[in-house]
């Protein structure tokens, strides 16, 4: 049996429309630090934020921003990872109902600086939960037989130039530096 494709929300499809209406975030920038900042900051102090709002940024720009920050949080995890590691990431592979967002798929290529690739089947914690229980129960006899069910949907390399890149992630941090300290006493 092959899962099902992930159902699409309209509103996320509209995101993405309404985010590719316009070439970049108008300086604006979302940090979603709702309930705090985990990796790699570590900050329950933190709260969302939205910076660089001017009168020229439109509903279109903050879509965007709130897609761009997806990426640049998936950065910071990547670069904490490499910190730890030492290992460098070459290719990003993606799944769940986000990777569907093509445009948030190219910035995650772009601001990673390295390709993102979304499998033919993008719900792969429930595939890799049916693949568990057929191992266990002897449907597939190794991990090298499930690894040749894998097949690639999408893929999405850098087009970012570094110093654009370099640039957005120091804005990005600045806007991130701004939501520490919101919940100083313990409140929520």
């Amino acid at each position: 049996m092959v899962p099902r494709p992930a159902r699409r929300h309209p509103e996320a499809d509209e995101i993405e429309t309404l985010a590719a209406s316009v070439d970049d975030n108008g300086g604006a920038y979302v940090v979603p630090a709702f309930s705090g900042l985990s990796v790699p900051y570590g900050r329950s102090d933190a709260r969302g934020v939205v910076t660089g709002l001017t009168r020229h940024v439109t509903k279109a720009h903050l879509a965007r921003a709130v897609l761009e920050a997806t990426s640049w949080q998936t950065r910071e995890v990547v670069d904490a990872m490499y910190l730890d590691s030492g290992v460098p990431i070459t290719t990003l592979k993606v799944d769940g109902g986000m990777t569907r967002n093509a445009l948030l798929m190219q910035h995650q290529a772009d601001v990673l600086g390295v390709p993102v690739v979304r499998p033919r089947i993008s719900e792969t914690a429930c595939l890799g939960a049916a693949y568990a229980a057929g191992l266990a129960t002897g449907v597939w006899s190794d991990l090298d037989e499930l690894t040749a069910h894998w097949q690639q949907d999408a893929r999405w390399t850098p087009a970012m130039e570094a110093s654009v890149r370099d640039r957005e992630y120091r804005r990005w941090c600045r806007a991130v530096e701004r939501s520490f300290g919101w919940n100083e006493d313990g409140d929520t």
